[in-house]
């Protein structure tokens, strides 16, 4: 963030190395004594500037644009967020309540800032893979050169989530080794360990602090291509309190089938596909409703999801038709192996 940070007693020669140095990324916010936001400068300001006569010595205040796009942190907004980039603005600044710049977003590095509390549910003891799993957790299973938890991870740091929890059992001590801190990626890791197995969502209810009112918790064996920011927006603009993500499945009928109405047949279809929707183990919903878990019992994503709806809360389903793959069998394993290559790309 620094390099991207200068004063505005500074002078346009020091803003010409600091932009050279910059290289793709030349853009630098202009602050004042105190870190407060007052401006922007760019290579085309600095042209301006000695266009209308001034010299080398001039302090960066005289010709900054003083009008500088930001995004409050906090409260970021997704919308405004996604309209930036949009609009092909590079970099922007992120200033807290008092307009003091707190951080960068290079949308060349990261697509979004999603305001979310973040679970990856990595405790199951993968017994469908056995023999590979009996002394290695599933998550830490390499597809390609790298864990499967750690595509996760990747894809979460590029939609600008930085602090996320891990709930572990099955030995969880690996993954705490493999994964550190979180530090050598510049993220948070902490962990949310089980001493018993407390089912797909369960163990949620251990989390100790909620720092954004939403929170998304996915299975620790996916594959995925999901637009996290379109699957938050959608959730917003539903004003849903739970949104589980819903996954295509064809069923194609070899024959003709009956479309009923009592006893009467009022068409015929003849060998219909039909569209169902399963469950894609990746879930989004109010913080709020962590307290509806219940704590030290065994408690699944679905009994969550009839639960909310017994209680009239608004569940709904977001369909994903990119890249999804559930690697629970050997046979999944063997096609991620196989679909990696395109999924990187």
């Amino acid at each position: 963030m620094k390099y991207h940070l200068i004063h505005k007693k500074a002078t346009l020669q020091e803003a010409i190395q600091r932009l050279d140095t910059l290289a793709v990324d030349a853009i630098l916010f202009v602050v004042d004594d105190d870190f407060k936001l007052i401006g922007s400068i760019t290579d085309g300001d600095v042209r301006r500037g000695f266009i209308q006569g001034k010299h080398i010595n001039t302090e960066v205040s005289e010709i900054m644009n003083i009008r500088p796009k930001s995004l409050l942190i906090g409260a970021i907004n997704t919308e405004k967020t996604k309209e930036y980039r949009d609009k092909n603005y590079k970099i922007i600044p992120i200033v807290n309540e008092v307009n003091e710049v707190v951080d960068i977003l290079n949308f060349r590095l990261k697509k979004a800032l999603l305001p979310l509390d973040v679970v990856i549910m990595a405790g199951g003891r993968g017994t469908r893979l056995l023999p590979i799993t009996e002394n290695i957790p599933k998550p830490l299973l390499k597809v390609g050169n790298k864990p499967i938890i750690e595509y996760i991870i990747d894809g979460l740091i590029t939609y600008g989530i930085t602090n996320i929890h891990i709930s572990i059992n099955h030995l969880g001590h690996l993954i705490q080794e493999a994964l550190g801190d979180g530090s050598s990626k510049g993220i948070t890791i902490n962990y949310i360990e089980e001493n018993q197995p407390l089912g797909t969502i369960g163990s949620v209810s251990l989390k100790k602090t909620i720092s954004h009112p939403h929170t998304l918790v996915l299975n620790s064996d996916l594959l995925t291509a999901l637009d996290y920011e379109d699957y938050f927006i959608d959730f917003l603009n539903k004003n849903a309190d739970f949104s589980a993500v819903g996954i295509p499945y064809k069923v194609d009928v070899p024959y003709g089938v009956f479309e009923m109405k009592d006893d009467r047949i009022i068409q015929i279809r003849e060998k219909p596909t039909y569209t169902y929707f399963s469950n894609g183990g990746i879930y989004l919903f109010k913080s709020e409703l962590i307290e509806k878990i219940p704590k030290g019992k065994t408690y699944l994503a679905t009994e969550f999801i009839d639960d909310l709806i017994a209680q009239d809360k608004k569940v709904i389903s977001y369909s994903l038709y990119d890249y999804w793959l559930d690697i629970g069998s050997h046979s999944d394993f063997q096609k991620a192996q196989t679909d990696v290559k395109k999924y990187e790309n």
